[in-house]
């Protein structure tokens, strides 16, 4: 864990499904994250996912990768481009900075039409075992 490390893409296919099961969960029952015809009436082509569904699928992106022991310190992201069904989201990200065993990491989110997220993520990972290989 090094500035400059990239972390692997991660490809999010985004369905109705999803941007629906993510409202509910986060109980966010704003029309727009689940009737169609709304959404159009107030101007969106469809339905759109909301910022805590993209908060958690970027806090499961990070703890993918750096594993089940890293602890989310901070979250900081922007939206930009809305996620619609039948569209992918690919995360990125990139370590800007590493301070004993936590790191900074630069999150974009992008789909088919622009950047949906960017942000950052603060994660500690904690060493683990006696070599304290982390």
């Amino acid at each position: 864990m090094k500035p400059g490390d990239a972390l692997p893409p991660l490809e999010i296919p985004i369905t109705r499904t999803l941007i629906v099961a993510g409202a509910i969960a986060s109980r966010d029952y704003q029309d727009v994250h689940h009737d169609a015809e709304l959404a159009r009436k107030k101007g969106s082509p469809d339905i759109f996912m909301n910022i805590l569904t993209t908060n958690g699928l970027i806090g499961r992106y990070i703890t993918d990768h750096f594993g089940p022991t890293a602890v989310l310190r901070k979250v900081a992201i922007r939206l930009g481009a809305p996620n619609h069904p039948g569209d992918t989201m690919v995360l990125t990200g990139r370590i800007e900075e590493v301070e004993g065993e936590t790191a900074t990491v630069r999150v974009v989110g992008a789909n088919g039409i622009g950047n949906h997220v960017t942000g950052t993520v603060t994660v500690t990972v904690p060493a683990e075992g006696p070599g304290g290989a982390s």
